[in-house]
């Protein structure tokens, strides 16, 4: 690796700050009542395992991409984002050295308990589900798609916020309902397939296809929803090379599912822990990390 490019980061560590929670890819510190920092880490989840072996450069990636489209949906809905910036929150100037790129400073808001997965493309899990049944999630789809088809329309397939180590699990659009009520149930599902339809829709002009994603929303003590977490970025979502795409196979991408082939080849049951990933493929998925960012934003 050049020795210019930064360390790559496991696991954050803020003086004077509170850690609330860490997940797969973020830590998360209160810095008060009203605002969070979240800082994206290096670290790579497959099959909802966290893996050994950071991935130099990739919170920044994330970080940056999401902020991208951040901005480019907030003529859609509003984000968790704040003005305030890491030197307003973190006294540490050596620390904030090392979060600067790959933090940020939110709102602090109720996240709903739900993942609001949208899928315009038949794949993954998507497709070994029409391949049993017909139909995915429970959403009956025409007779003989093939792997990669483009769906007729996108289709919003939600799914339950796992514990770090559990697995997602797909629910149905009436079990969303039971969990935060038909009115907000109905606004996120509409919402997440606007997002995802005018993502896919500009992604594609840059030569990206955006096969699937998922979304997280929060609510505020008066009851706004905000579009919070991450969005479109390469760890939350299925990014293929459009130059590359056919149907019938699945598609070189631009995102972790290089790990996930990679994993596929050797003897792991997907449980932790995971296995060491070999220098070559930590190289080339930052390399892909890094692709998607370049040819989205630029």
């Amino acid at each position: 690796m050049n020795k210019s490019a930064p360390a790559a980061l496991y696991e954050s560590s803020v003086t004077g700050l509170t850690r609330l929670n860490q997940g797969k890819v973020r830590d998360i510190y209160e810095v008060d009542h009203e605002h969070l920092l979240i800082v994206t880490t290096d670290r790579l989840s497959a099959f909802d395992v966290i893996l050994p072996n950071p991935i130099p450069g990739k919170g920044a990636v994330l970080t940056q991409t999401a902020n991208f489209w951040f901005d480019r949906t907030k003529n859609i809905i509003d984000n968790h984002l704040t003005n305030k910036t890491l030197a307003d929150v973190l006294p540490n100037q050596a620390e904030a050295e090392i979060l600067e790129g790959r933090s940020i400073v939110v709102k602090r808001l109720q996240p709903l308990p739900i993942e609001a997965v949208v899928r315009g493309y038949l794949i993954g899990s998507g497709w070994k589900d029409y391949q049993k049944t017909g139909a995915v999630c429970g959403i009956a789809l025409p007779k003989g798609l093939p792997m990669a088809a483009k769906l007729p329309e996108p289709i919003y397939t939600p799914a339950t916020k796992a514990d770090v180590g559990d697995h997602d699990e797909n629910i149905s659009f009436e079990e969303t309902v039971d969990l935060i009520g038909e009115e907000l149930a109905t606004r996120v599902r509409d919402l997440a397939i606007e997002i995802y339809r005018s993502g896919a829709e500009y992604a594609l002009t840059k030569g990206i296809i955006i096969a699937d994603t998922k979304f997280e929303f929060g609510l505020d003590d008066d009851g706004k929803l905000y579009l919070i977490d991450e969005v479109l970025t390469p760890d939350s979502s299925r990014f293929w090379p459009a130059d590359q795409y056919q149907v019938g196979i699945s598609p070189p991408s631009f995102d972790k599912q290089f790990v996930r082939d990679y994993l596929e080849t050797i003897e792991w049951d997907k449980t932790a822990p995971g296995p060491e990933l070999p220098a070559d493929v930590i190289e080339k998925t930052a390399q892909k990390y890094r692709e998607a960012m370049d040819q989205l934003t630029k």
